[in-house]
């Protein structure tokens, strides 16, 4: 899979581009490892650089660079969870239960998050286009929803809906358990 040609595809022509997704012989790992974790190392690395630039004299590089890794990881664990809950929900609006389509969903929609990331280097601007990458995420979801994991499309919506309600109170408590280890 060519990741550029892939993300491009995404960004220009989802539709079909889904239907390529869809299509494609493939497996979790496979989608992590040629796609997921270079393309969420975007962000990860503009923002590390946009904060260093940002206030490079006053946070140590050491926690900066911890918190870095720590944040993509994490990231790495909600697009697995999103998965997860994209293949339990499904059913319930008219979808297969299938792993491997419902990783292709949570692995490929952020897209546009991912390479809005890119912005982060100038911190000011930088969070105006990852909130224009969230929305177009979301489209993006939207579109493949019915594509990827078969969602009758009068369901489309509630089901994007009822995935990122899930995935919203799926993260608070992450992030309380993570507030509390600390």
């Amino acid at each position: 899979m060519d990741i550029v040609a892939r993300a491009k595809g995404l960004l220009l022509q989802p539709e079909s581009e889904w239907r390529v997704i869809a299509a494609e012989p493939t497996d979790i790992p496979r989608i992590f490892t040629g796609y997921v974790m270079i393309l969420s190392a975007i962000p990860a690395i503009a923002g590390l650089i946009g904060t260093f630039l940002l206030v490079g004299g006053i946070v140590s590089v050491p926690s900066l660079l911890i918190a870095t890794v720590v944040g993509y990881i994490l990231g790495l664990v909600g697009i697995f969870v999103l998965g997860k809950i994209i293949e339990f929900l499904a059913p319930k609006f008219g979808g297969p239960q299938d792993g491997i389509a419902a990783m292709k969903l949570a692995g490929f929609a952020p897209t546009a998050s991912w390479v809005a990331g890119i912005a982060l280097l100038l911190p000011m601007v930088g969070t105006i286009f990852a909130l224009i990458g969230g929305l177009y995420s979301i489209y993006l979801f939207y579109v493949g929803a019915p594509i990827v994991m078969g969602i009758p499309q009068d369901k489309v919506i509630p089901f994007t809906v009822s995935v990122f309600v899930v995935a919203i109170l799926v993260n608070l408590v992450i992030g309380a358990a993570v507030g509390v280890l600390r």
